[in-house]
């Protein structure tokens, strides 16, 4: 990844909020359309990640694309 796309990834964030305990959140580094690039994720990152997709609406709320996480 280069160093300019690395900057526009680190600027935004996609946050998952949990349903059921304040303040829990999973939060993964994006680009300003909300894309999250896995392959520059760690192994247990990703598999965070895939867990919150598969519980969205169950565990947590859809996610929220946030400006300014992971600058």
């Amino acid at each position: 990844m280069n160093t300019l796309l690395s900057a526009q990834v680190s600027r935004f964030e996609l946050r998952f909020e949990s349903l059921f305990n304040p303040g829990r959140a999973l939060a993964f580094p994006c680009d300003e359309r909300g894309q999250v690039e896995l392959e520059a994720l760690s192994e247990p990152a990703r598999s965070n990640y895939y867990y919150a997709r598969a519980l969205v609406g169950r565990e947590f709320a859809t996610p929220a694309l946030v400006r300014g996480g992971y600058a």
